[in-house]
């Protein structure tokens, strides 16, 4: 398809990032198209996360553009409160409130933000519970949950939003091996439904199963982009090569 044709969902436009002097994004230029599943990797201190939390400003762009679903990421608080409503992320650490229960983990922003009565905000908040396999956990609290269930939880609370774009940072890296392919399936089964998705992950079988295309940055730059079988194949650049010899 024609790029001009495309329905995209995500735009990066020249976007750079410095922490003083350190160049964490260099000249950034990307677009996903709606629906696609984008795998971001490469090695630590490559700019993957710093990239992904720019999507919803967690982290600041100095330079360029970053447009969501045809709205610019500007310093305008009515932009980026749209713009976060749309954007669902999943974090390393589950980010949970421990002292409320599953249930009531799920129903805040719903109740809050897109303003449902409590009994609508608990039956999507069921329905997403059970979309992630875990609807018996619902009067818990995530201290009485494994890892890989606070994982679901959080993935289910970011669902609940129905949001149209799900970005993922790593969501494993803090998991125990065990637990990690039980939140991978939740991944799995969300991308295979058409979620549009970017995902930092190291996760390669992940990656090479469910992304449309691969990211592979390097020094704050994308040093490479491909679909799965070609990247990891016939990978174009030296530090890509070497990249995946460490983690296959």
């Amino acid at each position: 398809m024609n790029d001009t044709c495309r329905d995209l969902m995500l735009e990066f436009r020249g976007v750079h990032t410095w922490y003083g002097s350190y160049h964490a994004l260099d000249d950034i230029n990307f677009e996903v198209a709606r629906g696609e599943r984008i795998v971001i990797c490469g090695p630590s201190g490559s700019g993957k996360s710093t990239l992904i939390r720019c999507v919803n400003r967690l982290e600041k762009h100095q330079q360029g553009q970053v447009i969501v679903d045809g709205i610019e990421l500007t310093s305008s608080t009515q932009d980026l409160a749209k713009i976060r409503s749309e954007v669902g992320m999943v974090f390393q650490q589950f980010n949970l409130f421990p002292h409320l229960s599953v249930m009531d983990n799920l129903i805040l922003a719903p109740m809050w933000i897109r303003k449902l009565s409590r009994r609508d905000a608990t039956e999507l908040a069921m329905h997403f519970l059970e979309r992630v396999r875990i609807p018996e956990h619902a009067h818990k609290y995530p201290g009485q949950l494994s890892g890989g269930q606070q994982q679901r939880v959080a993935i289910a609370r970011a669902l609940c939003m129905k949001p149209r774009l799900m970005l993922f940072d790593e969501p494993t890296s803090a998991l125990d091996p065990e637990m990690i392919k039980e939140v991978l399936d939740v991944m799995t089964s969300l991308a295979r439904d058409g979620m549009t998705m970017l995902c930092v992950t190291h996760e390669m079988g992940f990656a090479r199963t469910v992304a449309d295309r691969i990211v592979f940055m390097d020094a704050g730059k994308i040093a490479e982009v491909a679909p799965p079988e070609e990247f990891f194949t016939r990978p174009r650049c030296a530090r890509a090569q070497a990249f995946l010899q460490q983690v296959t």
